[in-house]
């Protein structure tokens, strides 16, 4: 009773807090189109921007297009010289609030079937733009001009398009609630960027049908514009952000501005369908009997439907995700279970609606569908349901697998459901239920969970969050719960964070993922920081982080962690972070680490020194570069490691080495273990590229080769060609230094129709 009262009580504070806050900011603006707006009165034509100087919030007008936009991104149609431009942009970092040291100039344009985005973004020396990266996704590392789009003007989620001056595509779903930003999505839209004089410009067209918005013919969305001035480190917005909202400002959507006139196309409902063809041969060592290339093919399809303007509805059938890319690596050294990210487009997609807050174990974790054991499991069909209905946003999901000899996965249906209420003006609570049809503890029964959650943020700097969860797994003998909450205070100078979290013993949400049961864990983290008056330096952060963690089955402390944390952050934007850490585990079981060495029951004190050296992103060669010496299990550890390496040697063509080694003495036993990653991408357009994934695993003798050829050939359809080898390298293998496990060669081609 006592935890029900506790989230209970966490939830009404949160609520009258967030009142509070929303009393102080409620818009009392104007009315557009029924909708009283954030900011200033919309602008009266010709003008394209008014703005509200006590607040910095600017409400701009989009342009209908009376004549076909050539998309070229040059910038010198018509309309380009007879409309005034919106401008004006404010630094967050390096000084905040003050006039950007560039002049950017920024149009919004539509017709019946697209908006325009176009930027003319003048650079007073052309020597200082930095401009390497065509890789999806990461144009941010270099010059970047990106728009975030609240296209249902609730404050809380929208879509990010951005580039560089190579016409890099980048794109994401940001949501300001949850904290959740998928960059991982993919939407249909397509991008222009060119050069003049005194710097670069860009069109961006992105289709109504890759948005979802509120019906009607007149929109109300939000907008922020976001400039990045790489060669200062200097980030720009369209309005006043505070410090602390950095360069992932962009999703902070309750700043955002206010855009009007879009006209927005009615009547006929969205249908994209997209169906795919597949050929593979491939050979398989790790079953019985083994096969050698053994030759198939494959088809499937995917359908988008449009319900309303604001939901959508996606279904796939045959689902096949042969050509994503083999997952990196890792080196466990704990006794606790190790996540993945998820690869595949279906579950990337609007992936930010099934996010919850509060900091629990997530019910959902999308990789336990299609996937078990290391094997792959045919994914026969499913649906999903997604948008906004009024301020509640749905997440409605239902996939079955098939069965799957090999690792003894049988036919399943998977089932989630998330659903979020919006309140007040950036805070939201949900609810979330996960369900699949055989158990993995017993496939004779069902299991299933459920979960409340609610995120509150504060004023600026206040935020508190809180869940309480709830599962039922077959071959456990009752249901088990898990809750917690987080409060954070956040201000620039000075802050700190609370977190309690409970997780029963054997709790376990099966289509969900818990690294660590049987635990009650508090966590303080206090902060200071520091801004210099120097050209060199921008940041000093002093942060302390205390941990205690009891084991509920025992009603014993099992682990503790006290941490020291120093960052050193410079105006060129390389970084130096080192920390001290002493640290207490009490181990009541023993446990493998390594082949021959088991780290028996006992309790284990620590100390442990970390240095790391982090390289700018916009460099040619980028680097993170760390090592750590301190104690493990009653022994010693080295750990040298070069991650998020990158060369660019051409913009087009770039390597990515990463290494980590560790040398473990401990008194039972010694080991060593190495992990080397290279990926080399060549670009031939921002839409071709080819790679090649190489890594090397000595902890379990793998040598993996991943080849990959993508070529959008128009946008959101696609031709691929991924050829995938898997080499045991263990040197006891007898009469051989090698021996193949698995390979396979696909080649598969999609094709996007839209009506």
């Amino acid at each position: 009773m006592f935890r029900v009262r506790s989230v209970a009580a966490l939830l009404a504070l949160g609520l009258a807090w967030s009142a509070a806050a929303h009393a102080q900011s409620a818009p009392h603006g104007p009315q557009v189109g029924g909708r009283t707006i954030f900011g200033p009165p919309p602008p009266v034509a010709p003008a394209v921007q008014t703005r509200d100087e006590a607040t910095s919030l600017s409400t701009v007008r989009a342009i209908k297009l009376t004549s076909p936009l050539t998309f070229d991104g040059t910038l010198d149609e018509a309309v380009y010289k007879d409309t005034e431009s919106i401008t004006g942009f404010f630094q967050v970092l390096p000084k905040a609030g003050e006039p950007s040291t560039e002049k950017t100039e920024v149009w919004i344009l539509f017709d019946k079937d697209n908006v325009y985005v176009s930027a003319r973004l003048w650079v007073k020396d052309m020597k200082t733009l930095i401009a390497n990266e065509l890789r999806h996704d990461k144009a941010r590392q270099n010059d970047d001009f990106g728009v975030a789009l609240d296209t249902f003007y609730d404050r809380q989620t929208g879509y990010l398009f951005y580039t560089n001056p190579l016409g890099a595509v980048g794109d994401c779903q940001v949501g300001e609630a949850t904290g959740a930003t998928n960059c991982d999505y993919n939407p249909v839209w397509d991008v222009r960027a060119g050069r003049f004089d005194h710097g670069w410009t860009v069109e961006m067209k992105v289709p109504f049908k890759s948005l979802r918005y509120r019906p009607g013919a007149e929109q109300v969305w939000g907008i922020n514009l976001r400039r990045t001035i790489r060669y200062r480190n200097e980030t720009t917005f369209l309005t006043k952000l505070p410090i602390t909202a950095g360069g992932g400002g962009i999703g902070r959507l309750s700043y955002a501005g206010t855009l009007v006139g879009v006209e927005a196309p009615g009547g006929a409902r969205n249908l994209d369908i997209k169906p795919y063809g597949i050929a593979r041969m491939t050979s398989d060592n790790t079953v019985k009997p083994a096969t050698s290339n053994d030759g198939t093919g494959d088809f499937g399809v995917d359908v988008k439907y449009g319900v309303t303007q604001n939901l959508s509805a996606d279904f796939t059938y045959n689902t096949d995700f042969a050509q994503v890319e083999a997952d990196d690596q890792q080196v466990n050294l704990t006794r606790f279970n190790q996540s993945f990210p998820e690869k595949r487009d279906f579950f990337l997609e609007s992936a930010g609606i099934f996010s919850a807050s509060g900091g629990g174990s997530p019910l959902f974790f999308s990789r336990q569908i299609g996937l078990n054991a290391g094997r792959d499991v045919p994914i026969l069909g499913g649906a999903r349901l997604t948008g906004k209905i009024g301020r509640i946003s749905l997440g409605l999901l239902n996939i079955t697998t098939d069965s799957e000899p090999v690792s003894h996965a049988e036919r399943t249906n998977f089932t989630v459901l998330r659903l979020r209420r919006d309140l007040l003006r950036r805070s939201s609570i949900g609810a979330t239920y996960t369900g699949r049809s055989k158990s993995l503890a017993n496939p004779t029964r069902a299991s299933q969970a459920f979960g409340a959650d609610a995120g509150f943020n504060l004023f600026t700097d206040l935020n508190a969050e809180g869940f309480f969860q709830w599962a039922d797994t077959p071959g456990i003998s009752a249901s088990k719960h898990s809750y917690g909450g987080t409060f954070g205070y956040t201000p620039d100078k000075y802050g700190i964070t609370v977190k309690h979290l409970f997780i029963d013993d054997h709790f376990n949400p099966e289509v969900g993922f818990v690294r660590r049961d049987n635990l009650r864990e508090t966590t303080i983290t206090p902060r200071l920081t520091h801004r210099p008056k120097s050209k060199r330096v921008r940041r000093y952060t002093l942060t302390g982080t205390l941990d205690y963690n009891t084991n509920l089955r025992r009603g014993q402390l099992e682990t503790t962690d006290h941490t020291v944390t120093f960052d050193t952050e410079f105006n060129s934007s390389d970084a130096i972070n080192a920390f001290i850490n002493h640290g207490y585990d009490r181990l009541f079981a023993p446990f493998r680490i390594a082949p021959g060495v088991t780290v028996p029951i006992g309790e284990y004190s620590t100390n442990t020194v970390h240095g790391q050296y982090t390289l700018g992103p916009q460099k040619r060669y980028t680097a993170v570069v760390g090592y750590d010496y301190g104690g493990l299990w009653g022994g010693h550890q080295h750990v040298l490691s070069i991650g998020s390496g990158r060369l660019a040697l051409t913009p087009q063509l770039a390597v990515e080495p990463s290494v980590q080694v560790n040398w473990i003495n401990l008194p039972y036993g010694s080991f060593n273990t190495q992990l080397y990653r290279t990926r080399a991408t060549y670009m031939f357009t921002p839409r071709m590229y080819a790679s090649a994934f190489v890594q090397y695993n000595s902890t379990n003798s793998t040598f993996s080769t991943n080849l990959r050829v993508r070529w959008e050939y128009q946008p959101g359809s696609e031709f691929f060609v991924v050829y995938t080898n898997d080499q045991n390298m263990n040197p006891l293998t007898p009469n051989r230094s090698s021996e193949l496990l698995t390979k396979a060669l696909v080649v598969k081609f999609n094709k996007l129709f839209r009506f």
